[in-house]
This record gives structure tokens, C-alpha cells and sequence, in this order.
């Protein structure tokens, strides 16, 4: 068995955004060479996820109103994170919901997804450059 490890680095210009990251772990597949396993794809930032959906619109804008009804970013003197100087206690929550990771087989060489599946990396307090493990493991 080998594996391959990838960093990609993303920095939404704005406190929220989702980004498909399909094509780039696609790529990242096709470097590693494996045929048949296991992506891992891991946001390493306590404030952002990595989840997988269909790439419309309309569903992240449905994210975007559902997450802000979950966890609002404001008033911030709601969270107790809040009082060390920080407002981003809502990302932390966003990001609890939407998940830190995805595993995704590959066969043949590709992602083996279901239809309309990709895979999708949420920032929620961006501003600013976060990392993304992509570890590919398999034959």
C-alpha cells in the first residue's frame, strides 16, 4: 500500500463562502497514481468544513440562511468564546454541523461518486489563507 499527501490553501475573501474543491482533489488523485482506496480530505481549521453535496447554487444559499438560523453570527455578547476578544464563535458551530472531513473511494483511478456529488470546502470566519489535507491511500 502507498499513500500520497497533498496541502491545498484556501482564503475566501469574504466570513463565509463554499468552494468546490472537486477538481483539485481530482488532480491530486491522478499525481498519487492509485488506482483503488481511500481519499481523505480534512479541513485543518477549527472554523471551516469539508463536506460533500450537489454543486447548485441555490443549495448553498439554503446553507448559507440555515446556518445563519442555527448559529447567527450576531449579537456576538451571545457567545462565552466571544469574551476572549474573538467574534468567531458561530464558525466554530457552522463547523461542527458541516463536518471536518470526508473519506471517498477511489476505483479506477477516480472518485467513486454517487450522482451529483462533490466535494465542497466551507469557510466560516475567512479573511484569511487555512490549510486542507488531501491524503490518498491505496494501490
Amino acid at each position: 500500500m502507498k499513500s500520497y499527501t497533498e496541502y491545498l490553501t484556501y482564503n475566501v475573501p469574504s466570513r463565509r463562502g463554499f468552494v468546490n474543491m472537486t477538481p483539485e482533489v481530482r488532480k491530486i488523485i491522478q499525481k498519487s497514481g492509485i488506482k483503488e482506496g481511500l481519499c481523505l480530505v480534512n479541513a485543518m481549521h477549527i472554523t471551516a468544513s469539508v463536506f460533500i453535496n450537489d454543486n447548485e447554487s441555490g443549495l448553498h444559499q439554503d446553507y448559507e440562511k440555515w446556518l445563519e438560523g442555527i448559529a447567527p453570527h450576531e449579537p456576538i455578547s451571545r457567545y462565552q468564546h466571544n469574551n476572549t476578544g474573538e467574534d468567531n464563535a458561530d464558525a466554530h458551530l457552522k463547523r461542527q454541523v458541516m463536518g471536518r472531513e470526508v473519506v471517498v473511494a477511489i476505483t479506477k483511478g477516480q472518485l467513486d461518486f454517487g450522482p451529483w456529488e462533490q466535494i465542497f470546502y466551507g469557510e466560516f470566519d475567512g479573511k484569511r489563507p487555512k490549510r486542507v489535507l488531501v491524503k490518498v491511500i491505496g494501490e
